[in-house]
């Protein structure tokens, strides 16, 4: 044990650079949630705000929870969400393994200095015992502690459980009197935890460290300078400072961040998948409108505005301005976060390319099983299709719904069917032909509408319901959808007279 001080001493943490070092650590038990995307993108803020590093740490030491693959898809869902880490278990970094149960050597050798200390002592307690404690405390109306029983063996009475091969744990002793810490965000806070519950367990039997134990060493040896965290871990801080007293280690400075709610002040479900990142991608929304809903519901910036980017969040944190308030979170109004963040990504030639891209696949893959003309999935065409109906679509996928089927697949329309409508289907034909070569440099709804009204008005018999609807049969094939002034607007001059003609010839 002597040895265990020896190296422990020896192993400092690591000199804090200028910048701020702040970690993510979440458990791999599931699926990455909004409420981790926000600590996650709190931290990550903080950190490129003070030119720091974030750090993406897995805190898998209650293994039976452990989801496989569940490690490498929270990292994959923080570079989708366009927040990586600096240093993870994917990319390395000067401080791993970034993974806890990597660490087993280290936490053993901690607690060990700890028993060496007398800060700690190893418990022999049976599960049967602490369960009757439990229910023995449920029974009298009294909140479950453990007595620290075995706080009190003597040296003599611990060497004879372990000879009698006794299992144990180690429980580090609380001791009252704790000090007041300021948090970035609560303020000055002390919590009394000797006076409300018992010694913890911070090593277990199998050699896996608990919370309380994992973060304190692992923060240290990482170098940690900030610890951003769920409200929820307030009033275990104290708790850990007694340990930081114990090893002799400067803390961190600790920030606790609101809880995110529902709009109706309930906590966010996890029952139905609706909060989990890879269902957000999956429906087609971005990670722009996400980062943005759930800090515009929140505080911490110096404005609040619908539309900001990563870069102006960054540049209008400010920690001093979250609030102690819960955030409440109006997921109903995600769709118009996704509506005005697509539109940025249209207008932004770079991201414009990857959408038509996109698209191309989307078209395929929807359409893929009918006459999809390749003219229509030309970079021209896609790119034109996208300016136009900027601003009018939620998600990349309103594209392909069948109210736009029409954009993909060209109509077999024939003669017989738009005669059913209207005899003068030649005429209305030689009229529109005509408008499309006199306005093939711009077509705007609003003066198609104007020349679609004055058309009809040079036809004989035919009403401008009827003419609207054999138009709407020729470019789309369907009986409802957009108006005809938008189809026309959105296919174009071209497709617009080569479908025409295609109608009245077939």
């Amino acid at each position: 044990m002597a040895r265990a001080l020896r190296a422990l001493r020896g192993a400092a943490g690591p000199e804090r650079g200028l910048g701020p070092r702040v970690r993510f650590g979440p458990s791999p038990t599931g699926f990455l949630h909004l409420g981790g995307l926000r600590t996650a993108l709190y931290n990550y803020i903080f950190a490129k705000k003070h030119q720091g590093t974030f750090i993406l740490r897995v805190e898998d030491t209650d293994q039976s929870r452990v989801v496989p693959g569940a490690a490498e898809g929270i990292e994959d869902m923080l570079d989708w969400a366009g927040i990586p880490p600096d240093e993870s278990p994917r990319r390395g970094g000067s401080f791993g393994p970034y993974q806890q149960s990597h660490r087993l050597d280290l936490y053993r050798r901690a607690s060990d200095v700890l028993l060496e200390r007398g800060a700690a002592y190893r418990c022999f307690c049976t599960p049967q015992r602490l369960e009757l404690l439990k229910k023995e405390a449920l029974r009298s109306q009294q909140t479950p502690r453990y007595d620290n029983r075995c706080r009190h063996l003597t040296p003599t009475e611990v060497a004879e459980k372990l000879s009698q091969g006794l299992e144990w744990v180690v429980r580090f002793r609380l001791e009252k009197g704790v000090e007041p810490f300021r948090d970035l965000v609560y303020g000055w806070n002390k919590h009394e935890v000797a006076d409300v519950e018992g010694d913890p367990v911070i090593l277990k039997g199998d050699g896996f460290p608990t919370y309380h134990l994992a973060n304190v060493v692992d923060d240290h040896y990482m170098g940690i300078s900030h610890v951003l965290r769920g409200t929820e871990w307030l009033t275990s801080t104290s708790k850990h400072l007694l340990l930081y007293k114990a090893f002799g280690w400067d803390p961190p400075q600790f920030g606790h961040l609101p809880l995110l709610l529902n709009k109706d002040g309930g906590k966010l479900s996890k029952r139905q998948g609706d909060i989990f990142l890879e269902r957000f991608a999956r429906d087609g929304y971005l990670p722009e409108a996400l980062l943005d809903i759930i800090t515009n519901c929140g505080s911490g910036f110096t404005e609040k505005q619908m539309g900001r980017t990563l870069e102006e969040l960054i540049s209008q944190f400010e920690i001093d301005r979250i609030t102690t308030h819960s955030a409440l979170l109006d997921l109903e109004k995600l769709p118009e976060f996704n509506r005005i963040h697509l539109t940025h990504h249209i207008e932004n030639e770079e991201l414009r390319q990857k959408l038509i891209r996109e698209l191309r696949l989307l078209v395929e893959d929807v359409y893929g099983d009918q006459q999809v003309d390749q003219e229509v999935l030309e970079k021209e065409y896609v790119e034109r299709v996208l300016l136009l109906r900027k601003g009018h679509i939620s998600f990349l996928k309103n594209l392909v719904s069948s109210d736009y089927s029409y954009l993909w697949v060209r109509p077999s329309v024939s003669r017989e069917q738009l005669q059913t409508i209207s005899a003068e289907i030649d005429d209305i034909g030689r009229l529109v032909l005509g408008l499309m070569t006199r306005q093939a440099a711009v077509l705007t709804m609003e003066e198609l509408n104007k020349d679609l009204r004055s058309l009809q008005k040079q036809t004989k018999e035919t009403k401008y319901s009827s003419m609207m609807q054999l138009l709407r049969l020729a470019l789309s094939g369907q009986q409802h959808g957009p108006s005809v002034a938008e189809m026309m607007v959105t296919l174009g001059p071209k497709e617009v007279c080569g479908r025409i003609h295609k109608a009245l010839s077939s």
